[in-house]
């Protein structure tokens, strides 16, 4: 899907929030895709397994990991989701760790909406390469 100036430029006025509640839940379709693609398990155990990688010290731990190569306007991005306000931070989540989830999540969420997805996919497998998940 091609996206023209002005609809990138919509895209990129949304809450850093907004772009954070979406890319959430592609991250999480992605490691949940990931695990399962490793054949079959107890739910419970899928469940645990996808929580240690979209838990917030782990979406920290993946900014590291990526950081480096964002683009400026990724990095910009990234950088709006984690300065958000109005983020509630979970009692038992490390509030920088937090923050860094929210940048990565906003991060993910900008991509997908302007239909960056070799991007997404790109990111996503620097990620789980380092982490190790296969």
């Amino acid at each position: 899907m091609s996206m023209n100036n002005e609809e990138i430029q919509n895209i990129k006025m949304l809450s850093p929030l907004g772009l954070a509640y979406i890319g959430d839940c592609i991250f999480e379709l992605m490691v949940r895709e990931r695990i399962i693609a490793k054949g079959n398990m107890p739910v419970h155990k899928l469940h645990k397994t996808t929580v240690s990688y979209v838990c917030a010290s782990a979406q920290s731990k993946a900014v590291g990991i990526i950081e480096s190569d964002l683009s400026e306007d990724e990095m910009a991005i990234y950088k709006r989701g984690r300065n958000a306000n109005g983020n509630h931070i979970p009692k038992n989540a490390n509030p920088a760790d937090y923050r860094r989830a929210t940048g990565l999540e906003a991060l993910f969420g900008y991509l997908h909406l302007t239909g960056q997805n070799e991007r997404v996919s790109e990111l996503f497998e620097s990620i789980f390469v380092s982490i190790n998940i296969d």
